[in-house]
């Protein structure tokens, strides 16, 4: 059975392909794009099962513009280590990251099977940042519960966040990423070229915890 991470990751890989329209709220985004995804999942599934690059390619070029992958990145390696880091390493940083994620939670994408997903009602924002709730069915029929930070970047909805089942990814990772950087002694190079590794680790942690559905 897919994991309540992988459950709650394969959402956030599949909810926003280029549709983050200014004019869109943040629920719409996300209710929009979600049903757009899923729909050109449905109909390449056995195409991206036979080719994985083409998947993780195809992800990637669809995630890119909605999601604050500067943002992301400086918060996971916190100001502490992202006001050391050159441009280069930073953007070598976002690249790791985005692929990392493409790699393994992408096959979870494709187990998929359309049991379910349900974007919670609209609610007020002020503009800046946002919170848009969404239910994930899984295999067993348990209902599971992912919630997405979206921030307004120049007019355009991007997710900065997501917490899964409880879970904060977002803390996850910096955690991870502070725990890599002492391991290594502080050497960025090596925790960034390492990084595919960390979020395996990660992934690990988040596994162990207990599954909670909603009630």
């Amino acid at each position: 059975m897919i994991s309540i991470l992988r459950r709650g990751l394969l959402v956030l890989l599949a909810a926003f392909p280029l549709m983050a329209l200014a004019a869109q709220s943040p629920h719409d985004v996300v209710q929009s794009t979600t049903n757009a995804l899923l729909s050109d999942l449905k109909a390449n599934k056995e195409q991206y099962r036979a080719n994985p690059n083409a998947f993780y390619e195809a992800l990637n070029r669809i995630l890119g513009p909605v999601v604050d992958a500067d943002g992301i990145s400086r918060s996971i390696m916190t100001v502490k280590y992202s006001r050391k880091a050159t441009p280069e390493q930073m953007q070598r940083f976002q690249e790791n990251f985005k692929r990392s994620l493409m790699q393994f939670y992408g096959n979870a994408l494709l187990e998929y099977n359309n049991q379910g997903i349900t974007v919670d009602p609209a609610k007020a924002d002020d503009g800046k940042r946002a919170s848009v709730g969404m239910k994930v069915t899984g295999n067993n029929g348990a209902v599971y519960p992912v919630q997405y930070t979206l921030e307004n970047i120049a007019g355009e909805w991007k997710v900065r966040n997501v917490i899964v089942n409880g879970i904060n990814i977002g803390k996850l990772f910096r955690d991870q990423f502070a725990d890599a950087m002492q391991r290594n002694g502080n050497d960025l190079d090596k925790t960034i070229d390492g990084w595919a590794g960390e979020v395996a680790k990660a992934k690990q942690t988040a596994d162990s915890s207990p599954e909670k559905a909603v009630k």
